[in-house]
């Protein structure tokens, strides 16, 4: 009967996410992670206007899976936009400038949670302090666990909140919206 208790300890702390691994923080395979900003537009002539996709490659990261604390940093100068080449200059020029990022002024955007809700095993909610140009403000992520070591999800981001107007052109009849979409796939070392 011991036995039987111990497992059945072993298997629910499993599923609930406090004894995955290990219990110290794992790093994140930056090589292995993805994480993308999808940025749409509105305004009157939006359909002539292009949608972005913008590449950001993980600097580091680490997951506390006893915590359930995640930390996540980005290298904001490396982000890359993935329009055709035509375009993509210009586009990630404006990105990375003093309109929008200023990367210059703030090379990092970094993601530290504060909370995580478990809404079932593989399904979690994780509140965090984003910090983006400059200012940190509380985001919500959705997270779904696909297994030990792989975690994908996405959050939705107001630049406006962070202290970014979204780029207008035309008179403003094509804007940028000024929520973006952040999707991620995180893989643990």
């Amino acid at each position: 009967m011991r036995w039987f208790g111990l497992i059945s300890a072993i298997f629910a702390s499993t599923l609930v996410g406090a004894g995955d691994v290990a219990s110290q923080a794992l790093s994140f395979d930056v090589t292995g992670s993805t994480m993308t900003v999808h940025v749409a537009k509105e305004g009157l002539f939006a359909f002539a206007a292009d949608t972005h996709e913008v590449v950001v490659p993980i600097a580091s990261g680490s997951y506390d899976p006893a915590a359930r604390v995640v930390e996540l940093t980005v290298n904001a100068k490396e982000m890359q936009v993935q329009d055709p080449p035509s375009r993509r200059d210009r586009v990630e020029a404006n990105m990375l400038g003093p309109e929008v990022l200023d990367v210059e002024k703030y090379p990092t955007i970094s993601f530290r949670s504060t909370a995580t809700v478990v809404q079932d095993p593989t399904h979690w909610s994780v509140t965090g302090d984003l910090t983006l140009h400059g200012q940190t403000h509380p985001v919500t992520v959705q997270v779904d666990r696909l297994d030990l070591r792989h975690f994908t999800g996405s959050a939705v981001v107001t630049q406006s909140a962070f202290g970014i107007t979204p780029i207008k052109i035309a008179g403003g009849t094509v804007r940028v919206k000024d929520q973006v979409t952040v999707a991620f796939s995180i893989v643990l070392r």
